[in-house]
Order: structure tokens, then C-alpha cells, then sequence
């Protein structure tokens, strides 16, 4: 790619972006964020706080479950993490509003598992940087990246230690 190109290419996407914080669209978004998981994703938030170790463990499997089934099923390289991020907010964004709808949410269970949802959903509307003009819902979206980083990473930990423990089950069986 000649030098003229590739800065023309940057341009022209600092011109859309420009282009997309002018528009209203943050704006929607937010709005409609605060119609639908903020006060969710606050609840999760402050009962996360609050609970004792096991049920950390349990909040922690349940926002790291819903994160995972919000990521896409295929990559594609061509993406943004901005591009990606607003896909998984929008999957995230669809469950609650479904299961909104759906008399299902009536047990505490079902109402943890929606409030996952609204804080996955608003983890990764802060990643796509859609509150940058909104310092309440940046204070709330970084406090949610926060919980789905942690979340994250306990799941990994969780699949290493299970991973040790059968690659030494399977050798202390091979050498019987």
C-alpha cells in the first residue's frame, strides 16, 4: 500500500468517526440503555459487592457465561474491537429485552441471569466507546468491564486448574 493511500485511508476513518459522535446515535443508545439494563446491571453490580465468596464465584460464572454466549460465532479479522464489542452489547441487549418479555423472570435465578445479561451489555457498549459523552454511564460501564474482566479471567483459571488436575489423572493412570 503506497504512503497516499494509507493516509487517505485513516481520513477517511477519522471523517466516520467524527461523523458518528455527531450523530444522535450515542444518544439513542444510551437512552436505551437506561431504559433497559442500567438499573439491571446496577443491581448485578451492588449484589456482586455484597455477596459472600461462594456466591462471588457463582455471579462470576454467571456474567462470564453471558458474555460468552454474546461473542460472535465467526471472526472476522476485517473488524474493529469497537465494531466487535457493539455486536456483543447488541447480542447481550436482545436477551434482556427478550427475557423481559418473558414471564420466565419471575424467580431470583432467572432475574440474576437477565442482570448478567444487562451488564454484559453494558461492559461492552463502554469497550465500543458509545458513553464517551455520558460520565454516569462511563462510571457504570467501567465498573462492568471490571466484573466481565475478572469474570473472564476466573473462568480461565477454573478450565487451567481442571486441565492440570485430568492431565494428572491421566498419568497416574498410565503409570499403573
Amino acid at each position: 500500500m503506497r504512503l497516499i493511500d494509507m493516509f487517505a485511508s485513516y481520513a477517511h476513518r477519522d471523517e466516520q468517526m467524527v461523523s458518528w459522535f455527531r450523530s444522535d446515535r450515542p444518544r439513542k443508545l444510551i437512552r436505551e440503555d437506561r431504559k433497559y439494563v442500567v438499573a439491571r446491571a446496577r443491581r448485578f453490580l451492588l449484589s456482586y459487592l455484597a455477596s459472600d465468596e461462594q456466591q462471588k464465584q457463582q455471579y462470576l460464572e454467571l456474567v462470564a457465561g453471558a458474555a460468552a454466549a454474546c461473542q460472535p460465532r465467526f471472526s472476522d479479522p476485517n473488524l474493529e474491537n469497537t465494531e466487535v464489542s457493539k455486536i456483543i452489547a447488541e447480542a447481550a441487549l436482545r436477551v434482556v429485552k427478550v427475557r423481559e418479555r418473558q414471564a420466565e423472570n419471575s424467580g431470583q435465578l432467572p432475574r440474576l441471569i437477565t442482570d448478567a445479561y444487562a451488564t454484559v451489555a453494558i461492559a461492552y457498549r463502554r469497550a465500543a466507546a458509545v458513553y464517551v459523552l455520558d460520565e454516569e454511564m462511563q462510571q457504570i460501564g467501567t465498573a462492568a468491564v471490571h466484573l466481565v474482566t475478572i469474570a473472564n479471567s476466573y473462568m480461565a483459571a477454573q478450565l487451567s486448574e481442571a486441565d492440570v488436575a485430568s492431565m494428572s489423572k491421566d498419568q497416574s493412570t498410565a503409570s499403573s
